[in-house]
């Protein structure tokens, strides 16, 4: 890929940030026939698209918030994933306990709405449940005062995996995608950008990329970029920080979810099973700071297992996280001075200069964001008007064993031969690109994944034909992130 770079002369498409939209536009641009290049900073996925709460969802809080275009959205969106995503994508069964005597009429009959939003692309009905039926399907639930519930379907899938799947079924269609590639600058020429520097930050090398239309899709970095554009820029993002925590199955034997849909800060609170563990979240705390691994706090840790305490029999204890992540929102800014209630629709704009800007949405509407952005850009610069080729395009590895998701338990060949396939097809370049997000096992044992790392550093070393300086390198890197995962 390093190599088309320096071949091709000018791109149709250049595309800043490899997260959930980035590489969703650089797939739509590319499976069109556009030549499309992406550029990453860190690893794709690094930020907030490998820190969700797992789940394609058509949003009950944006149902409760009277959202339906949103809802409508992301339901079809949802249904479409899980044909084209069928190894990462799945249905997954979720009870909405009711302990006061409104709740079953209220839940129920929302519920009801929202299977019947989703059409053809439902995941199955919603039931009204008796409170045996409801302790039947989730035995760890808090029976005191406990009325019943209402049982619905939504989608559950793997982000991180998602993302690299996306990166290389763009691959198959021409498109380059790179990480460790940080923009530096726009090119301009007569006030118009006309494409990016660009620096790989493994070998220090600057490339000049020229381009007819800039995209950036930078998630909660949009306002950097168009600062770069336009140095009088007002600021569009209104960060909020979501973490979530995982704990072992225990807490919630059985494979059914918990929505809780009503927290004190008026949020929706999660327990979804998820690689055999259990998560927990999350959280919505304005923040002003932006940082690459943002860090949980205190009171957000609290707050969460004071919450689910409140519904499970057993009520997890600061001791029994094994893994603890935090996330940004890059929620567009409004009126509103609570976060929770700000839009999670998309947001496309075309500055004074042409660069094109996408912000805002969230996982489940990545493609339908990626269409959005790249009919843009055919209707505003004059390409030929291709039609957009995702709605029924199968992802990469659909037809596949899916890699292993955890690692602490399996053979020293096994090891060796899943770093070689991260390292060859997935472009896993660090020791927490593998840990983090070819694997998943930092989000789900954090002192699993610090006790391996050395291992999986000289591995990777033979693989990359790396020295024992990079081997030493790497595993105190890895440790400065990870060390933030473990609860203090």
């Amino acid at each position: 890929m390093i190599h088309q770079i320096e071949s091709m002369s000018e791109w149709d498409i250049c595309i800043i940030g490899g997260g959930a939209t980035g590489l969703g536009t650089a797939l739509d641009a590319a499976a069109r026939g556009f030549k499309t290049i992406l550029f990453e900073q860190h690893d794709f996925a690094k930020g907030t698209s490998s820190r969700s709460t797992k789940l394609v969802h058509g949003g009950v809080r944006y149902l409760q918030q009277g959202n339906i275009k949103l809802v409508m959205e992301a339901l079809r969106e949802r249904g479409l994933l899980l044909k084209n995503a069928p190894h990462l994508v799945s249905n997954q069964k979720f009870i909405v306990p009711n302990y006061k005597w409104w709740e079953k009429t209220f839940y129920g009959i929302g519920l009801k709405i929202y299977d019947k939003m989703a059409g053809k692309l439902g995941l199955g009905s919603s039931e009204i449940l008796s409170k045996e039926e409801t302790l039947q399907l989730v035995p760890a639930l808090d029976p005191e005062d406990l009325r019943g519930g209402v049982l619905y379907h939504d989608g559950q899938f793997d982000d991180a995996r998602l993302a690299i799947s996306i990166a290389q079924t763009a691959a198959a269609h021409n498109a380059v995608v790179l990480n460790y590639f940080p923009v530096s600058a726009l090119l301009k020429i007569e006030d118009k950008v006309c494409g990016v520097w660009v620096k790989d930050s493994l070998t220090g090398k600057e490339y000049e990329i020229k381009s007819k239309v800039v995209i950036n899709a930078t998630g909660v970095f949009t306002d950097d970029i168009m600062r770069m554009d336009n140095v009088k820029h007002q600021n569009i993002i209104n960060p909020s920080q979501g973490i979530h925590l995982v704990v072992d199955k225990e807490f919630l034997k059985g494979d059914v979810a918990i929505m809780i849909p009503r927290t004190d800060d008026g949020r929706v609170l999660f327990a979804v099973p998820w690689h055999n563990k259990i998560v927990l979240g999350t959280t919505d705390t304005p923040i002003t700071a932006i940082t690459a691994e943002p860090i949980p706090m205190e009171e957000e840790i609290t707050f969460i297992l004071k919450h689910i305490g409140r519904y499970l029999s057993k009520d997890p204890q600061l001791s029994d996280v094994k893994s603890m992540f935090a996330g940004i929102r890059p929620l567009i800014k409004a009126n509103s001075k609570n976060t929770a209630a700000l839009s999670r629709e998309h947001y496309i704009t075309i500055s004074a200069s042409g660069m094109i800007t996408i912000a805002g949405g969230k996982w489940t509407t990545y493609r339908k964001m990626a269409k959005d952005v790249v009919d843009l850009a055919i209707e505003k610069f004059d390409f030929a008007d291709m039609k957009c080729m995702t709605r029924n395009l199968k992802l990469y590895g659909h037809d596949m064993e899916p890699s292993p998701i955890v690692i602490g338990s399996i053979s020293d060949d096994e090891l060796k031969t899943f770093i070689k396939k991260a390292v060859t097809q997935e472009m896993c370049l660090t020791v927490e690109d593998f840990l983090a997000r070819r694997t998943r096992q930092l989000f789900l044992d954090a002192q699993k994944a610090i006790d391996i790392a050395p291992k999986v550093a000289f591995y990777l070393a033979e693989d990359l034909k790396k020295d024992q300086v990079w081997i030493k390198e790497q595993i105190n890197n890895f440790n400065a992130v990870a060390v933030n995962y473990k609860p203090a």
